[in-house]
């Protein structure tokens, strides 16, 4: 069996052990946990299809996380748009703007600190005119209706969510998979590791950099709109916070960049982390950043490669000691 079926494989084991402990399980704690912690993997995934898999860090996924959510919500509030139909079009809207940010970016050769710090400028100033505009609701923000059934994707339990979320997961899986082992990853993994070899190679660093941005920005947006789907309300503070970036970006660095299951496991452990720190210190303001920023600062010095690496980074170093 070639590799890229047996990873194919290995996601399908993972969506039908997942769907089998949904069906299998009453409790609302553990299904919303599975939800949330699904929910954080996908925007990990999105943001590893740029940053783990093109090289090109981002500070600002919340700029095609809040462009999703705010079609999604937009288009069945005052479109009239059925919300599945709003789904596929938030990830479109939001592959747009990524489009829209990569061509500013790449065309003048913006890449490392700079990149990141143009996406990040970006997601405030879509913050900011989001705050000014009347069809966001300025301000006050939008509160999607409740009207609860299937047809409207808003379901009677956690359940129903989870498993949409967790078919948004392997999707992204998917598409990581085909980067892995598709013509277009390896030049997209070739510019990530050195973009002028790759352009000597008859590489179009443009292009490819560019396809990438919009794949990441679609499943960022499609967070986006499941995120409105489920709380069913939406400001721009939590449209393009500076908190959605730094859960997806943690999430992908914490579990492991360019891998396929890294950030899954990222998502994963830190909403454990989060769940018991907010067992043992309450709700208290800012505590999830303070062990974000902890759990990444630790990772970067002894774990680089992330969990999913972590038996190597403990053999390099446990070699680096004893020599």
């Amino acid at each position: 069996m070639s590799a890229l079926r047996k990873e194919v494989l290995r996601i399908a084991i993972f969506g039908a052990a997942v769907a089998l402990l949904l069906y299998g399980s009453s409790s609302g704690v553990a299904l919303n946990f599975v939800m949330m912690a699904l929910y954080a993997a996908l925007l990990a995934q999105a943001w590893n299809i740029l940053g783990g898999y093109g090289g090109q860090f981002s500070f600002g996924h919340a700029l095609f996380f809040g462009t999703g959510a705010y079609v999604q919500a937009i288009a069945q509030m005052q479109g009239g748009v059925n919300p599945w139909l709003a789904l596929p079009l938030s990830a479109l809207a939001s592959a747009g703007v990524g489009l829209f940010v990569g061509a500013l970016s790449f065309r003048y050769g913006l890449k490392g600190s700079y990149f990141a710090l143009v996406t990040l400028a970006f997601a405030e100033v879509f913050r900011i005119v989001a705050l000014s505009v009347p069809f966001t609701g300025a301000g006050v923000g939008l509160m999607v209706p409740l009207r609860e059934g299937f047809a409207n994707m808003q379901f009677d339990s956690r359940r129903g969510y989870a498993l949409l979320v967790l078919a948004l997961v392997l999707m992204a899986l998917g598409v990581t998979c085909w980067l892995k082992h598709s013509r277009f990853g390896a030049y997209l993994q070739a510019v990530r590791d050195n973009e002028d070899a790759a352009r000597a190679s008859g590489v179009n660093p443009f292009r490819v950099k560019l396809g990438a941005i919009a794949l990441s920005g679609a499943f960022m947006g499609a967070g986006g709109a499941f995120y409105v789907q489920v709380f069913q309300y939406l400001d721009p503070g939590i449209a393009y916070g500076s908190h959605t970036s730094v859960e997806a970006l943690v999430g992908a660095i914490v579990g492991g960049m360019g891998t396929l299951w890294g950030p899954v496991v990222g998502a994963i452990a830190l909403h454990l982390l989060a769940d018991l720190t907010r067992n043992l210190f309450g709700q208290l303001p800012g505590i999830n950043m303070v062990i974000y920023g902890s759990v990444l600062v630790l990772m970067i010095m002894f774990a680089p490669r992330g969990l999913s690496g972590a038996g190597q980074s403990v053999r390099a170093l446990w070699r680096s000691r004893s020599k």
